[in-house]
């Protein structure tokens, strides 16, 4: 397995470019969400913070071999330390490209099966022709792009005709007992609330984007993930040490901490559990579309059907064999 480091320098410039040209929003400060994955994935005992990615990388394996096809070529999205790799097989996947934007989570990634090539690249600009892969994934990475409309145009435009694209991210319900709390004690102790928590996506516009990038045969369900903690602090921690602090440009830099000791007796009150635990909800949506071939099933022309919807209501109403014997005798 080698590691090919590619310069950013380029990509960089080029987000730069897009964003003061107006051509994408601009809500996320991207060098340092990378700062922020370098520093966690250095950490000594950053695998104790994988837990929700490796759970998140299972399910969406899952999903990859209920497909039941054999990929020569895949292509993991902000791939963080492979936490989908692990989960499967040579025998579904043969051949798997590593792309992330951290070069300490390449470094760092977990052993797998496949043969593995490492790409350093943002998940905004992927480095790759068209028609390249037969399967792209991702998993807990396009919450932190600023052109998700954008990046999944470019997921499909390097898939192969016939090519399916497998994501998970997290969705807008993630950590409401946490953003709750902290507005809460904002406006006690300070008059009023800055965001804490980064902006997610809802459920109810992802099969849209999905659409508008060109995808068809579209399926996206929800899992909510929800774990324990001591108390807050330790809520807030653990979502450093997995790298997944805040970076929107309108962050607040500073938590006073009388608003910090506030709003952990606030999330306490309100969500804590009879053993004094409190919960975090991870609400994660995952998503499935293909790009579209000929070979691919198509729905029936409009006006097709010799079945009236109409006569539904009609079926139970038929008598039924037995019913008709019974009535002969």
């Amino acid at each position: 397995m080698s590691l090919a480091v590619r310069s950013l320098r380029s990509l960089w410039r080029g987000w730069r470019c897009l964003s003061s040209q107006g051509g994408a929003m601009n809500v996320f400060d991207r060098s340092m969400k990378r700062r922020q994955k370098q520093w966690a994935s250095s950490l000594l005992d950053s695998d104790k913070y994988d837990y929700l990615r490796d759970e998140a990388g299972s399910r969406l394996a899952d999903r990859v071999y209920d497909v039941s096809r054999t990929f020569p070529l895949a292509l993991d999205v902000g791939c963080g330390k492979s936490h989908i790799a692990e989960h499967l097989s040579k025998d579904i996947v043969e051949r798997l490209f590593l792309a992330d934007i951290s070069d300490s989570s390449l470094r760092n990634r977990k052993k797998c099966e496949m043969p593995t090539q490492c790409v350093l690249a943002d998940e905004e600009f992927l480095p790759f022709k068209e028609n390249t892969f037969d399967l792209v994934l991702s998993s807990l990475s396009l919450h932190w792009i600023n052109d998700l409309p954008g990046a999944l145009r470019q997921i499909y435009q390097v898939l192969k005709p016939d090519g399916v694209f497998i994501g998970a991210m997290v969705g807008g319900e993630t950590l409401y007992e946490l953003r709750c709390s902290l507005q809460l004690a904002e406006l006690e102790r300070e008059g009023g609330f800055a965001p804490h928590i980064s902006p997610y996506t809802a459920v109810t516009d992802l099969g849209n984007l999905l659409g508008q990038a060109g995808f068809n045969m579209l399926t996206v369900d929800i899992d909510e993930v929800q774990v324990h903690f001591p108390g807050m602090l330790e809520v807030m921690s653990d979502l450093q040490g997995m790298g997944e602090s805040n970076c929107a440009w309108n962050r607040k830099s500073l938590l006073h901490r009388d608003t910090i000791l506030a709003a952990a007796a606030i999330y306490k009150e309100m969500y804590g559990n009879e053993d004094g635990s409190v919960p975090a909800t991870f609400q994660i949506l995952y998503m499935i579309g293909w790009k579209p071939h000929e070979s691919q099933a198509k729905p029936a022309k409009r006006g097709s059907a010799n079945v009236s919807f109409a006569d539904l209501s009609k079926i139970s109403k038929r008598p039924t064999d037995h019913q008709k014997t019974n009535e002969k005798t």
